[in-house]
């Protein structure tokens, strides 16, 4: 089963996954400034993270998603893609405000609810 996170960490996790694109890794303090909190805060999140096996760490200077961490933080990057887009595309929101919501709402919306925005994508760009 899928670990369950709280809105929190699936934010760090989220923000792991977006730093370490390109070079496989993130460094704890720049999660703590794409977050706006404190090198700490950043650091006892990274601890919980590591808990539950979505991440491995290097003396907590870099930080490194495992299989299952990837694995998760791209279903939650995913949901926030869609949902912006949704929002953006089909309601016309602007595209600050759009991210803004998606991540406030990835977290809580369901799956089925997300597959359905992106199938009603699909299928307006076929048109």
């Amino acid at each position: 089963p899928m670990e369950t996170l709280t809105t929190n960490m699936e934010n760090y996790l989220e923000a792991v996954y977006e730093l370490s694109r390109g070079k496989n890794y993130a460094r704890v303090s720049d999660i703590a400034e794409r977050l706006s909190v404190s090198k700490a805060s950043a650091s006892s999140a990274m601890q919980t993270l590591m808990e539950k096996g979505l991440i491995t760490t290097e003396k907590y200077r870099q930080v490194y998603l495992t299989e299952k961490g990837l694995r998760l933080a791209e279903l939650i990057s995913g949901k926030h893609v869609i949902i912006k887009k949704f929002f953006i595309d089909v309601l016309a929101v602007a595209p600050d405000i759009a991210d803004t919501d998606a991540c406030a709402i990835e977290h809580v919306i369901s799956s089925d609810s997300v597959s359905a925005m992106e199938r009603f994508l699909e299928e307006r760009d076929l048109k």
